[in-house]
């Protein structure tokens, strides 16, 4: 069995006890963004598996996109990422 090389750590475990791996990254070729796959990058990037940089790159982020995805976590918790809950927590 072959292993991609990669930086940094394959896995992370979160305070919950739960563990995210590569693996349970969305595809790169992603287009619609759902509020889970915005949360396991969020989650991803916040405890080390993945740096800012190379998920904005994989993904065609913009710092500004992802900074309110995770602004939005840490405010409201991941339901603020929901599209339809987005009146809800939006900061007048």
């Amino acid at each position: 069995m072959y292993l991609k090389k990669v930086e940094g750590p394959r896995a992370v475990t979160l305070p919950d006890g739960s563990i995210v791996t590569r693996a349970d990254l969305p595809s790169p070729t992603t287009r619609r963004w759902v509020a889970s796959r915005k949360a396991i990058i969020v989650k991803a990037v916040s405890y080390g598996l993945l740096p800012l940089t190379e998920a904005l790159k994989i993904y065609g982020l913009s710092e500004e996109e992802y900074k309110s995805w995770e602004n939005a976590v840490q405010l409201h918790g991941e339901a603020a990422l929901k599209a339809t809950a987005v009146q809800k927590y939006r900061q007048p």
